[in-house]
């Protein structure tokens, strides 16, 4: 609407279009006629025959000039207006009367009457240059008419000598004049035509359009381009036809124009610097400097360009232009026929894109994301333009369509500063919602107990005064449990926000020197603590043959230790679980030996991208697996919309994954527990490693205790949630979620509720990929939804496979082309058709609901993630 406003009440618009026209038009193959030559009256010529105006026998003398060089059609653009009488001439005639009257009957003396004959002759320069027009017979001088609408019947009609190349115009094919200048009779009489010289200026004053006819009451007076035009072909008025409202035909000739006769003329470019028509001295050419032979045959245009006698006029590709260049480059367009045409339907066309462009920024702009939108706009913009410049330099065509390429611009200038406004005005109040809502949600699992998840979520709200205050608490809390690892880094985050908090320097201090205290088993007194001996050295605990360096985190399965082997030096990470406090009597017997059967099973696979199993036991009423100890960290940091790994790198990473599985799946074993928490990835060798096999099934189903770990929901298989039995196809259905979360930062299901998100996984069909990320390509989306197929039949059947079709699809980003689609992905096909309308939330913002009592497994030492990796308690 701004546009539409602004182009209906200003000229902003419409000059683009001009400039554009100019610019296009001008870019263009055509070259000027060789027929046509200019001669200037420059100031070089001026400066050597004297002010302007000069004696008419000057001009006389130049037309004989080019009269004998057999010019073929001269246009002179000066105007004879008045008669041009030498003073002395009235004298002279005054004198021959007197003497022609007899004097006291004395007669004349016949020598003194010849001479003052001769006197008249010489001094009479209007009937020299009537000669010379007489003589040549082909020159051709203007007349002038101001414009405007008849009322009534004019001063003064057309003279016969006007008249001889006018032509009848009963439908009004033509610009109206009420008034008219007219050369002088003698002068009229002797030349060959009369044209007009009016112009046409377009609102900026640039002449663009060319009037050929100009209606002086019913005779329509052709312009000196037209008249030079068909005078140079030997036409005659007689052989002008008028089409109203479509061309003028000159013979075989037909010049497009417009309803009033306006033609869009062909102005010329220039070409190394030099001008399209070459322009010669008058004064050179009068002289025979230049040899009048040069003109034989061809158009010459005389007119001035002297500073102070010429008026010039920009035109399009030249800044200021004579009139008699002018005239040269609209001749030539006329007998080159290189006007430029505006159709008739080239309204409609324009009114088409404006609909296109508006259908466009109201309808499709808000939908796109903003990359997407800037290109697309981008693109219309161009194309827009290109047409346009195309049409006008290649074919003479002018569609005017500058005016919708605006307003796509405008629109989407606008749409876009009313996203950044509302985003930036949400973002804020989103901002101050979320910290509380961080806050009093890390206050709520501070008071159950779940520190870990406390301090992550204080860790997002912005250091003030209240949230220090919740934060020496929390790490009070640490304190008490001795966790002094933690409490350190709860202490280290508030002191990057104020140091002299408190006692805050003492706190740390003290932290960083028992941050090795370990305590194992659940006795007070038990020998497996940490003992400080005299002169502050320390005996740290065993468990088995391994010595426990400190703490590293807490798993699903229990509290996860660093150890060391003291005969070989071998660093471990001792995964610990307290079956004595989960079970008794028949039920301890039974999981202690199901622990044990499925460590061994664990120990036994032997893969580069799975992490070894060294030693299981039972001590401290712990039982613990020392496993090989990872450098790295889980990828849960990595399933976040703000820290995504690149996309070639996750394929790789899920690819290797699959294989993983696929060795583990063909020695029987089942991982139950795939998820961003359990793999293990190290950035320095790009390693990564599948950990925690075998845990997940430490006993069966039917003989489950609150409080065991069965699962993470948003990661289980439909036939796993429904307690069916599973295989490896259900390990892979968990990879498909986990990759799914990988490339998007989000999880393919969500609910409100436990019960909403377990009816989804096992009802509804995932959402496509693309919908998320329509940056990804086809083939991948594919994989992604053959993975997570509802039926085990439809998914991959082994890990082989998966890890084939991901490195397909990496081969297909890295060389840019779509990778096509294997028959087994054609499975996966309807889950397109079927996928649902998916809105990806600011993880952030997300709500825990996965949310438990026990705290998802990490390797590394600190806070563990909340959210969509927690485990289900049953």
């Amino acid at each position: 609407m701004a546009a539409v406003v602004l182009h209906l009440s200003t000229d902003f618009i419409g000059t683009l279009e001009r400039r554009f026209y100019d610019f296009a038009s001008t870019s263009t193959s055509r070259q000027p006629s060789d027929r046509i030559a200019v001669i200037a009256i420059d100031d070089q010529s001026i400066a050597n025959l004297g002010r302007w105006p000069w004696p008419r026998d000057i001009h006389a003398k130049l037309i004989d000039t080019l009269a004998a060089a057999k010019a073929k059609t001269i246009v002179h653009t000066a105007f004879f207006f008045e008669p041009q009488v030498d003073p002395g001439l009235v004298f002279i005639r005054k004198m021959k009367a007197a003497l022609d009257a007899p004097a006291d009957g004395a007669a004349a003396n016949e020598s003194v009457v010849k001479l003052i004959a001769e006197a008249e002759t010489a001094l009479d320069t209007d009937a020299k240059l009537a000669t010379s027009l007489q003589n040549a017979g082909n020159v051709l001088i203007p007349s002038v008419f101001t414009l405007g609408e008849p009322q009534g019947r004019p001063d003064n009609p057309l003279p016969s000598y006007a008249l001889k190349s006018a032509l009848d115009d009963a439908n009004g094919f033509s610009i109206p004049a009420v008034r008219g200048q007219q050369p002088i009779e003698s002068v009229g009489n002797a030349a060959a035509g009369i044209g007009h010289l009016n112009q046409f200026p377009d609102v900026d004053g640039a002449v663009r359009l060319e009037p050929l006819l100009v209606n002086y009451y019913g005779k329509a007076v052709p312009s000196m381009a037209l008249l030079a035009a068909f005078k140079s072909l030997n036409l005659s008025p007689a052989d002008v036809k008028l089409n109203p409202g479509d061309s003028v035909q000159i013979g075989k000739l037909k010049v497009k124009t417009d309803e009033a006769a306006l033609m869009l003329p062909q102005f010329y470019k220039g070409r190394d610097g030099k001008p399209a028509f070459a322009v010669d001295s008058f004064y050179d050419v009068l002289t025979g400097k230049i040899p009048a032979s040069k003109y034989a045959d061809k158009i010459v245009i005389i007119g001035a360009t002297a500073a102070g006698v010429g008026v010039q006029f920009p035109v399009p590709g030249n800044a200021a232009l004579s009139p008699a260049e002018t005239i040269a480059h609209i001749t030539s367009s006329i007998l080159s026929e290189h006007f430029i045409v505006q159709p008739s339907w080239g309204v409609w066309i324009s009114l088409l894109a404006f609909l296109v462009v508006v259908v466009y920024v109201v309808a499709g702009l808000p939908r796109l994301s903003a990359a997407t939108a800037a290109a697309v706009t981008l693109g219309l913009f161009v194309a827009l333009l290109v047409v346009e410049f195309g049409l006008l330099s290649a074919a003479a065509t002018w569609l005017k369509l500058v005016f919708p390429a605006t307003v796509l611009v405008l629109g989407h200038l606008a749409l876009t500063t009313k996203r950044f406004l509302v985003t930036e005005a949400g973002k804020v109040k989103a901002d101050e919602e979320s910290a509380e809502t961080n806050r009093m949600m890390g206050l709520a699992l501070q008071g159950q107990g779940q520190l870990d998840m406390a301090f992550d979520r204080f860790r997002r709200v912005p250091l003030a005064e209240a949230v220090m205050g919740n934060l020496y608490s929390l790490a009070l809390d640490f304190e008490r449990k001795r966790q002094f690892n933690k409490a350190e880094a709860v202490y280290e985050h508030m002191a990057a926000f104020d140091k002299n908090y408190k006692d805050i320097q003492t706190k740390l201090s003290r932290a960083k020197n028992l941050s090795e205290t370990v305590i194992l088993g659940g006795g007070g007194g038990h020998p497996g603590g940490t003992m400080l001996l005299d002169g502050g050295a320390v005996e740290k605990p065993m468990l088995g043959r391994y010595q426990v360096e400190k703490e590293l985190g807490k798993g699903a399965m229990g509290v996860v230790y660093l150890g060391k082997d003291p005969k070989i030096g071998r660093v471990v990470a001792i995964k610990t679980m307290a079956l004595s406090q989960e079970f008794a009597g028949e039920e301890l017997t039974d999981a202690r030996e199901r622990f044990f059967r499925e460590a061994e099973t664990a120990g036994r696979l032997q893969h580069q991208n799975i992490v070894t199993i060294f030693d299981a036991g039972e001590e401290h009423d712990l039982a613990y697996i020392a496993m090989e100890f990872l450098k790295g960290r889980d990828l849960v940091e990595f399933c976040k919309g703000d820290n995504l790994l690149p996309v070639p790198l996750v394929l790789s990473l899920v690819a290797r994954v699959a294989e993983a599985l696929a060795y583990a799946h063909k020695q029987s074993v089942v991982h139950r527990d795939i998820k961003p928490a359990n793999i293990m990835y190290e950035r320095e060798t790009d390693t990564v490693k599948v950990t925690d096999f075998g845990i997940a099934r430490i006993t069966d189903s039917s003989k489950t205790k609150t409080g065991l770990v069965l699962g993470t929901p948003s990661f289980m298989s439909p036939e796993q949630l429904a307690g069916k039995k599973v295989d490896g196809r259900s390990d892979l259905y968990s990879l498909g979620v986990m990759l799914f979360q990988l490339l998007t930062g989000v999880l393919p299901f969500r609910g409100d509720s436990m019960a909403e998100l377990m009816f989804k996984i096992a009802n509804e069909e995932a959402p496509d990929i693309r919908v998320v990320r329509p940056d990804l390509p086809v083939s991948l989306a594919n994989v992604v939804a053959l993975s997570l197929s509802k039926r085990p039949e439809l998914r991959y059947q082994d890990g082989d496979q998966f890890a084939t079709d991901l490195r397909e699809a990496i081969g297909g980003l890295d060389s840019s082309r779509a990778a096509m689609a294997r028959p087994a992905l054609a499975v996966a096909a309807g889950a397109e058709e079927k996928t649902q309308a998916f809105v990806a939330a600011n993880p952030k913002a997300q709500s825990n609901f996965d949310q438990t009592v026990a705290q998802p497994a990490t390797g590394a030492p600190g806070p563990t993630a909340a959210g969509a990796d927690t485990d289900i308690q049953i």
